[in-house]
């Protein structure tokens, strides 16, 4: 045997080897190999068509990082995640908590503006998309100072809900048109927009609108010092705020967060 043959054998047979224990420990694809796959299966999600982009929307989530967010008055955002390309708040046993949780919002202010957001629930959640809020220190939560779109798993809430807290509400205002509106059920991707423009407010549900009103007029305030609100004088006044993803305690996913600017 020459050395060139011996050479050839030998590469074979460690080759060989090589798959063998491949094949026998059943090794998976290489991290990077995964890292592709991940990112392939969110190549259509979190993204802007030319058409959007031409139209002035914005993304608010890169669908890896919470990069143009932060904690409600700078509280650690621990319980958030990112999972299933999407912003995740990761829940308390029991599927409930307290409403002053780490609420995520917007390092950025909107004054008008047009907001979409695909999200989906687990069963009995409670959750929210608070907008026009103030941050500061006096407010223990963003619920304090924005209005609040309500998200909820409508036939799965374990306690008694009245219809102004229902899915698609003006939270403790407003109640959804329900002769309308459409709820996917738990597990399924909803998609929520918001419209603010000026006093005129609406909230959409999966391609209805299912509440609209108009902000500080007498009957608006009447409204809401007649209810919840009376404790909170500065609630709903503000008309630049930041954009809240509500945490609190319930298993939720957002995704598709996107926004365009309105003209005042």
């Amino acid at each position: 045997m020459n050395t060139r043959t011996w050479v050839l054998l030998v590469a074979c047979t460690v080759g060989v080897g090589i798959a063998g224990i491949q094949a026998e420990l059943k090794l998976g694809p290489t991290y990077e190999v995964a890292a592709q796959q991940a990112e392939s299966a969110c190549s259509n999600i979190n993204r802007l068509s030319p058409a959007e982009q031409s139209a002035g929307w914005q993304l608010l989530f890169d669908g890896k990082s919470t990069a143009g967010w932060h904690g409600y008055n700078k509280q650690d955002i621990k319980a958030w995640a990112i999972d299933e390309c999407s912003l995740k708040t990761t829940g308390t046993q029991g599927n409930y908590g307290s409403d002053k949780r780490p609420d995520l919002v917007t390092d950025r202010e909107f004054t008008n503006f047009e907001l979409v957001v695909d999200w989906k629930g687990s069963k009995g959640g409670n959750s929210g998309i608070i907008y026009g809020i103030v941050e500061d220190p006096k407010y223990e939560a963003p619920w304090m100072t924005g209005p609040e779109y309500q998200l909820l798993d409508d036939a799965g809430f374990q306690k008694k809900v009245e219809p102004y807290q229902k899915a698609g509400s003006n939270y403790g205002m407003q109640p959804p048109n329900e002769a309308i509106k459409i709820l996917k059920p738990v597990g399924e991707w909803n998609t929520t927009r918001i419209v603010v423009k000026g006093t005129h407010v609406e909230h959409w549900l999966n391609g209805r609108k299912i509440v609209e009103f108009e902000r500080w007029t007498p009957a608006w305030k009447a409204e809401r010092d007649a209810g919840k609100w009376k404790e909170y004088p500065d609630y709903g006044m503000a008309k630049t705020g930041r954009i809240a993803l509500q945490d609190h305690g319930s298993v939720f996913w957002f995704r598709n967060v996107k926004i365009r600017p309105l003209a005042d």
